[in-house]
């Protein structure tokens, strides 16, 4: 790796990566006692491969990414076909199993479908800014994400396939989409979100909303798990109970502890400093991102970064919002809301580049 990369590297985002990574493995560590360190030692080891292909990512040249992405695209494709065909786990298809590692591909195929709409938005608009807003162009975006979104609501992973929807509209608004489209999607958005869950979403579906919202209405049913995170969380109070030493965690009342629950996890044994930390360090890396979509010159950088800063919030939001209810959603919330007005100020000054560069 030449000397110059390394200089002009962000080393901050790293160090904020490295952070995270060493306080889910120690979180790892203590909910993974009665299964012998199963999940552990396979997140140990997808540290190690992540390690080596950040390594190769930062070696290969970003347009070479981009070119490949359509490739990627389509790999990602048959893996999403593919994965319908295995056996679900709770309720959902969605995971292979090969022997001593399983992984999701719709996961992966995030990343993948980064590229490719980037790709696609690049295209559309590299004559003139405003392509994006012809509704033909705006067909071929849609079914860009439409053809992987409805695989993954097939499966079914209704949380993913919002995150993917949002984290396009967020593209579409940077890329300069026109307001009437905005309002349209409001006010469609407004009228057909109760109709979809009255007569559209499943049974399941809208137990989940139901119990994220009210999760007292059934506290020994679905309500069961989402109290006993709170629990948890709270027990830790300021400092934690002590790694190992968490009740909620220990006696197996936090279930699946090792995931959707990990945040708990934290809160109780390392308590509310390090709690704030995890998330602390979160904002910091969606912030940097957010820095470098202001100083990106290129339309295809600043695109990926806005779809990154925006997925590091949707992703952890999700997730951790099915930990410990409205805790983190509320603080998360906040930052969204901080970002959408930057995100405003960042078309003004991406537009006012290509009025430059007409002139």
């Amino acid at each position: 790796m030449r000397r110059r990369e390394l200089k002009n590297m962000e080393w901050g985002l790293l160090i904020v990566a490295i952070i995270l990574s060493i306080i889910g493995i120690i979180a790892l560590f203590s909910a993974t006692q009665e299964t012998e360190y199963d999940e552990f030692k396979k997140q140990i080891i997808w540290l190690a491969i992540s390690l080596i292909a950040m390594v190769i990512v930062m070696l290969i040249n970003y347009e070479t990414l981009v070119k490949l992405s359509p490739i990627f695209y389509g790999i990602f494709i048959i893996l999403l076909i593919a994965v319908m065909f295995t056996k679900p786990v709770n309720g959902a298809t969605s995971w292979f199993d090969i022997g001593f590692f399983s992984f999701q591909p719709s996961e992966f195929a995030k990343i993948a479908v980064i590229l490719f709409l980037t790709y696609v938005i690049s295209k559309i608009q590299e004559r003139y800014a405003e392509d994006i807003n012809k509704p033909t162009r705006l067909l071929i975006i849609f079914v860009t994400l439409a053809i992987p979104l409805l695989l993954i609501i097939k499966q079914p992973d209704f949380g993913t396939a919002m995150a993917f929807c949002i984290a396009l509209a967020m593209m579409l608004f940077t890329a300069g989409i026109d307001k009437k489209y905005i309002i349209g999607t409001i006010l469609i958005a407004t009228i057909s979100i109760p109709l979809l869950y009255n007569f559209v979403l499943p049974d399941h579906a809208k137990k989940r909303i139901d119990i994220f919202l009210n999760p007292e209405s059934d506290p020994r049913g679905s309500g069961y798990n989402i109290i006993q995170s709170k629990l948890a969380i709270g027990a830790g109070q300021l400092t934690g109970m002590g790694l190992l030493k968490g009740n909620q965690t220990q006696l197996g009342y936090l279930y699946p502890k090792t995931t959707d629950f990990i945040f708990s996890v934290i809160g109780e044994e390392m308590g509310f400093i390090i709690g704030r930390n995890n998330y602390s360090t979160i904002c910091i890396s969606g912030h940097k991102s957010d820095l470098h979509c202001k100083n990106s010159q290129r339309h295809k950088g600043f695109l990926d970064c806005i779809w990154n800063s925006w997925n590091i919030f949707i992703s952890y939001d999700r997730k951790h919002r099915d930990g410990n209810g409205t805790f983190t959603n509320n603080r998360c919330t906040i930052v969204v809301c901080k970002l959408w007005r930057k995100f405003y100020d960042y078309k003004l000054y991406f537009n006012w580049n290509i009025i430059k560069y007409k002139q």
